[in-house]
């Protein structure tokens, strides 16, 4: 009798569950339930999410499943007291209100002395500098902290009762050092007065317990220590070599697998752990669909009109130039940049030019990022696109000019939720199962000179932004 597993995403705008078969990986069901919208939220929110994601895919009842796994949205600041209650709404990685905390941080030490010790530069959305911030701004709420966790921890604790992490997610706490496989403490001491309890970090198949009784799904469903979910993605996609994953969704992020970690001197790549062992060198942009949506929602159109409306216009936006930043900006740094937008004249502002430019915007923000990995030699020979925004035949049509790369598209999958159940598969089965890929659609550049030369005027405009806000 065939069994299967249980993958779950928890990500900033909603939760999806999936089951999987756990010999093939087919997907036989699946489940979703949106997130309430905001950079901060009631962990209870991410449970009832669940709750209703699992119902839909029909998860109670069956009696073939051996193991469940959690994906989550990293950096989450999840700070508990003694009872287990939330002390404040959880922040989320894309909330920047701890930036001057951040780059306290950084001015304290400088940018190398934090590579070499967690593998990252202080950044609003890292979990430590969110606790900095709790100590200066709600010290009564401090003061109650017992536990602090991740959101994927968090979900994992209501599974099974396990107060236990993993190395991808911890790696992204700011005070977890994925290199030398332990926390540093001294930094929770330093910034936050104290050092709370801290979930165990399990090894990539080892398992966190078994699935409490009120899931509906019978006695010894083993609980995996779960993963941030880029780490699943990655995990979901067994990337090669020379392959690089750019997932467009409410951030961007573009990663590498790698076995050793890269240390980025200048703190722009964070140097996080995958899945399996290994390390997962990422980038990350705090504007991408979005900014596609919001353009989109300025025009009054639909994304399907707003499509046809880029795809209308000058190969190079006609001369409008667009820095996407809407709400800060993580790669580049600058938490306090705003977007801008330049080359406006009565011949270029057209609904079509500015369609074109938002698209292209994306683009070149996600092509910054692929620039960095390659000054770390990193190689990028194909990039792997995934993500919401990915459906985007827009965005489509101007990345492989823009990255300077052939684009392989698989085919729209949960990827995040179906990594999640691989791990699961792995823990319940003593072996990591091997999944083949979906059917992808490759793109190739065509040497488009229209966003060429987006590329360089962008290039420009970022770098004397940047001048600017130091």
């Amino acid at each position: 009798m065939s069994s299967t597993v249980v993958g779950i995403d928890s990500s900033t705008q909603s939760c999806k569950v999936v089951v999987v078969d756990t010999d093939s990986g087919q997907v036989l069901a699946s489940g979703s339930a949106a997130h309430p919208d905001g950079t901060s939220a009631d962990p209870a929110a991410w449970l009832d999410a669940l709750r209703t994601a699992w119902r839909e895919a029909g998860v109670p009842g069956r009696d073939d499943v051996v193991g469940v796994s959690v994906a989550g949205q990293q950096h989450g600041m999840v700070a508990v007291d003694t009872a287990g209650t939330p002390v404040r709404d959880a922040l989320l990685w894309n909330d920047v209100r701890s930036a001057p905390q951040a780059a306290r941080m950084a001015a304290e030490h400088g940018t190398g002395w934090w590579m070499e010790r967690v593998g990252m530069a202080p950044v609003p959305s890292m979990t430590l500098s969110k606790l900095a911030w709790l100590r200066e701004n709600e010290p009564e709420a401090a003061a109650r902290v017992h536990r602090v966790m991740l959101p994927h921890d968090w979900l994992t604790l209501q599974l099974c009762g396990a107060f236990v992490t993993d190395r991808s997610d911890a790696s992204g706490t700011g005070y977890y050092d994925a290199a030398q496989h332990h926390y540093r403490p001294e930094l929770l001491e330093a910034w936050f007065g104290a050092v709370p309890g801290l979930p165990r970090v399990l090894g990539p198949s080892e398992a966190a317990g078994t699935l409490g009784c009120e899931w509906g799904c019978g006695n010894g469903v083993l609980v995996g220590p779960g993963a941030g979910d880029n780490a699943a993605s990655a995990l979901a996609l067994e990337l090669d070599r020379g392959e690089v994953v750019v997932s467009v969704g409410t951030s961007g992020t573009v990663v590498a697998r790698t076995a050793e970690l890269p240390l980025d001197p200048t703190g722009t790549t964070a140097g996080f752990a995958d899945a399996t062992g290994g390390f997962l060198p990422l980038l990350c942009t705090i504007n991408a669909a979005r900014v596609m949506s919001t353009t989109a929602d300025l025009l009054g159109v639909d994304l399907g009109e707003f499509t046809r409306l880029a795809r209308a216009a000058a190969a190079d936006a006609g001369g409008l130039t667009f820095l996407p930043y809407l709400d800060g900006e993580r790669t580049p740094n600058l938490p306090t940049a705003t977007g801008r937008l330049d080359g406006m004249t009565r011949a270029s502002m057209t609904r079509e030019n500015l369609a074109r430019a938002a698209v292209l915007s994306v683009a070149n923000s996600l092509a910054d990022c692929l620039g960095v990995l390659r000054g770390l030699d990193v190689p990028v020979e194909r990039v792997l696109l995934i993500g919401g925004g990915a459906r985007s035949e827009a965005l489509r049509d101007v990345l492989p000019d823009t990255f300077g790369v052939p684009v392989t598209v698989p085919g729209p999958r949960e990827y995040t939720a179906l990594g999640a159940a691989r791990q699961a598969a792995w823990v319940a089965t003593g072996t990591l199962p091997q999944w083949s890929r979906a059917e992808a659609r490759e793109l190739r550049p065509r040497g488009d000179d229209g966003a060429r030369a987006f590329r360089a005027r962008y290039t420009a405009a970022r770098r004397a932004l940047e001048a600017e806000l130091g």
